[in-house]
């Protein structure tokens, strides 16, 4: 697999913070930051995507690397308006698509540096072209599309209420 020492560290918080935001999605139907979990999300986040610059097997920047501050930069305006913005209901929508749109983002170079390394040998994908890669990125951006109509369809309830 031939990952760094950077490389582990950044895979493990990087899959804790994806677990932390399943969890959330399951409990909650959104990353809720009064949460542990989804505060573990939060700060694996920002870590992963931080250390995410100093990796690449590509050599120098790459849209990876630009991946990685878009999503500080969405998990940074949700935590502002998480914080700053408590009695906004409007800012509830914002927020809740920030760390939504920053999971998906979050998931685009997981997917493909997952399956062009594992299985071990025989990765399911070749490159970042092959096509069990965009298929599954796709699934995954109808159900983040999905999520989304689902996500302020709740929020306007609660808004209501």
């Amino acid at each position: 697999m031939g990952l760094s020492s950077l490389g582990i560290f950044h895979t493990i918080i990087g899959v804790a913070a994806i677990v932390a935001a399943v969890v959330d999605f399951i409990k909650y139907g959104k990353i809720n930051l009064n949460t542990l979990s989804g505060k573990i999300y939060f700060y694996g986040t920002i870590i992963t995507s931080l250390t995410s610059l100093g990796i690449s097997k590509h050599g120098g920047f790459n849209p990876g690397h630009v991946f990685a501050v878009f999503i500080v930069f969405l998990v940074l305006g949700a935590y502002f308006l998480h914080t700053k913005r408590k009695n906004s209901a409007r800012a509830r929508y914002f927020e809740n698509l920030g760390l939504s749109f920053s999971f998906f983002l979050s998931l685009v170079p997981t997917v493909n540096e997952t399956f062009t390394r594992v299985p071990l040998g025989h990765p399911l994908a070749k490159d970042i072209k092959d096509p069990v890669i965009a298929n599954t990125l796709l699934v995954l951006l109808v159900l983040f599309i999905i999520g989304s109509i689902y996500q302020f369809r709740k929020q306007s309830v609660i808004n209501k209420a």
